[in-house]
């Protein structure tokens, strides 16, 4: 039975229920996710693990499949902490694939099934893997990459006769004691990318430990047991999607549905039709739900109780939430590689959580005055950082704690990267905190809410601008579908001036637009360019790829879509041409 909302538990008991099941992971004989999954098919073995519209595997299989996985791994032979890359799309053997591998004391870099050429050469450069399991449909992308390599690794391709064959050879049996490796939770059971969207990917490391941390704390948060049922259509490369979502449900003893990819049109019938108590979300997924359901449409009837995920903005949330009769949505904010993570279980709409009075203690967490000119956090006269006041935009950090405990920073496969997310003698001599990026606030209650990526906020006529408050505003007016903004250089003025990407669509018009704007923003604000586009780049993990717009930038000449400035002196947005780029370019335009 799923719990109505009134019989669900309270928020303090959901953090000490989160509390309980994470107790004792930072000892040396915690369990490993191979360890909870072989206890689940011991205790649930005919129920029901992953589903897909191409097969289903209960816990029993799912245990078979990956320790024949383990079997081939050990196989080949390879040093306990080596590598095998994954590239598959998203099916039930993807999850078997790699907690297969972990059993052979090896780590797994998930790599990005949308990559090509050169960008995906250099995520297998980064993680070095002597072998890669790549299933059929993506051999001849893998391919293609190999000629960017220096040294390339074996492919064994899943769905092609040879390697089924040697895998179905292979005894689902767990394995016994002259096979078992010596496991630890501290040691790298995965390699997940970032999403590149400010560079290029790199690899965070993941532990067992983190694993199994992430699985039993979200279930504890979320109130999971072995009646939920998670829809998840993100792609499994991803930590949300590949690790926090299947984690946590099956941690519980429930079931996880793997769609390959999200699809607007399909996701409600698809939650009905699977029974699904609960979704896993990020980005800009629950905006285009709402942008892709027809005026006073209502979805299928259906038993989601949760929304759980990661950057829903606050002019979405209420408006998802009331019109999909989604009861709650769980917001919370993570780094695959940090120290540093947030939970808003009371479901207060716009924050991305908060750290109970009685954590603080565990999850030390500050928010740093931050110079956005200098792109640091500000120090004071004795040399130490500056705590942010309530409600003051600043640097969110997180502190370091010790290798094996809470707190611990697992970083990146590169110790240059990895250093650079460190900031020392924040408070006192010698201490380290992990650095976000991110810009945050904290209100008197204690919630933390999004600001914007440090490298996406801007100066202009000498104030701070944040992106994401000026892309709410934007979305706010009529007829605006989609919005993006960020800062571009303009000759002869100090700054970036702000320029905003739109996806247009009925009862949109430029006049409304300004008038919309100069009711909602400060001067200084308000989008200078406007760049009107049929729709935005995304990554697969729903975040606006911002880096060619800001290259391409207001010149028509470099640009295809219909460019605007704001022309205060006429009091409207008019068409950027050669001429008039040519004006802004030699200052005689004063944008």
């Amino acid at each position: 039975m799923i719990p109505s909302p009134a019989a669900r538990p309270s928020a303090t008991k959901r953090w000490l229920r989160a509390l309980e099941l994470t107790a004792g992971l930072d000892g040396p004989e915690a369990p490993t996710f191979p360890d909870l999954l072989d206890a689940m098919a011991l205790s649930r073995g005919d129920s029901p693990a992953l589903l897909s519209d191409a097969e289903t595997l209960t816990y029993a299989e799912l245990a078979a499949r990956s320790n024949r996985y383990g079997r081939w791994a050990l196989s080949l032979g390879l040093a306990p902490g080596s590598t095998i890359g994954l590239m598959m799309p998203n099916r039930p053997d993807y999850l078997a694939a790699w907690i297969g591998i972990a059993r052979a004391g090896l780590a797994t870099a998930l790599l990005n099934t949308s990559l090509v050429g050169a960008s995906l050469a250099h995520c297998v450069a980064v993680a070095r893997p002597e072998h890669v399991v790549v299933a059929a449909s993506l051999a001849e992308r893998f391919a293609g990459a190999l000629p960017h390599l220096d040294a390339a690794p074996r492919a064994w391709v899943r769905d092609d006769p040879a390697f089924d064959g040697v895998l179905a050879a292979l005894s689902g049996e767990p394995l016994g004691p002259g096979e078992r490796v010596a496991l630890r939770p501290s040691h790298r059971a995965l390699l997940i990318y970032t999403s590149g969207t400010t560079g290029l990917p790199k690899a965070a490391v993941v532990s067992h430990r983190r694993i199994v941390t992430w699985s039993r704390w979200f279930a504890g948060l979320a109130a999971l047991g072995p009646d939920d049922r998670m829809y998840d259509c993100l792609p499994l490369f991803h930590s949300v999607g590949g690790v926090v979502a299947p984690g946590c449900v099956l941690a519980a003893g429930g079931s996880v549905v793997i769609a390959e990819r999200f699809s607007a049109s399909r996701f409600w019938t698809d939650v009905a039709r699977w029974d699904c108590t609960l979704f896993q979300y990020i980005g800009e997924l629950c905006r285009y739900l709402l942008a892709a359901a027809p005026a006073g449409s209502a979805p299928p009837p259906h038993r989601l109780r949760l929304g759980l995920g990661n950057g829903l903005r606050p002019d979405v949330w209420e408006d998802f939430r009331d019109r999909f009769a989604v009861p709650e949505i769980m917001e919370f904010y993570a780094a695959t590689e940090g120290s540093f993570s947030l939970v808003n279980v009371e479901g207060r709409p716009g924050s991305i959580g908060r750290v109970p009075p009685f954590l603080a203690h565990r999850f030390p967490a500050a928010i740093l005055r931050f110079d956005v000119e200098a792109g640091l956090p500000s120090r004071g006269a004795d040399g130490f950082c500056i705590r942010a006041a309530p409600d003051e935009a600043g640097e969110a950090v997180g502190l370091i704690g010790d290798a094996e405990g809470a707190g611990r920073f697992e970083g990146y496969t590169d110790r240059a990267d990895s250093d650079a997310k460190v900031l020392r003698d924040v408070f006192a001599p010698g201490d380290r905190w992990f650095r976000t990026g991110d810009l945050m606030r904290r209100d008197a209650a204690g919630f933390f809410f999004f600001v914007d990526r440090i490298g996406d906020t801007f100066r202009w006529c000498g104030e701070n601008v944040a992106t994401t408050e000026v892309a709410e505003a934007l979305t706010g007016a009529p007829g605006v579908v989609e919005a993006t903004v960020y800062g571009v250089a303009v000759p002869h003025r100090d700054g970036r001036a702000g320029m905003a990407a739109l996806v247009t669509g009925e009862g949109f018009s430029l006049a409304a637009l300004r008038l919309h704007l100069a009711s909602r923003l400060p001067a200084y604000a308000r989008p200078v360019f406007l760049r009107l586009q049929p729709a935005i780049d995304s990554t697969d993990t729903f975040k606006h790829r911002k880096a060619p717009l800001v290259r391409d930038g207001f010149d028509p000449a470099a640009v295809p879509d219909p460019l605007y400035v704001d022309d205060r002196s006429a009091g409207a947005y008019v068409p950027v041409d050669a001429a008039l780029h040519a004006r802004i370019a030699d200052g005689t335009f004063r944008a």
